[in-house]
């Protein structure tokens, strides 16, 4: 399963590790993924979303049911 925030559509990205000497190599940036579960009270029960921590204050700040809004928007 790729590391994929439900809410907000992040994924790992890739760059440079660049060391005090100036020496480039090739990493990935790891999204901070949570499993997280809300209470959906329109729906009255538990939903279960992989999501970052932005995605997690999107939620607090939006609600539940915007995100689950988005989230129907992206995977249509």
């Amino acid at each position: 399963m790729s590391r994929i925030c439900d809410v907000t559509g992040k994924r790992r990205q890739k760059g440079n590790q660049v060391s005090h000497a100036m020496n480039h190599s090739r990493k990935f940036f790891e999204v901070n993924l949570q499993k997280k579960r809300f209470w959906v009270a329109s729906e009255k029960k538990w939903v279960t979303l992989r999501v970052s921590s932005a995605g997690i204050r999107f939620i607090a700040k939006n609600g539940i049911e915007a995100a689950l809004k988005q989230v129907r928007v992206l995977a249509a």
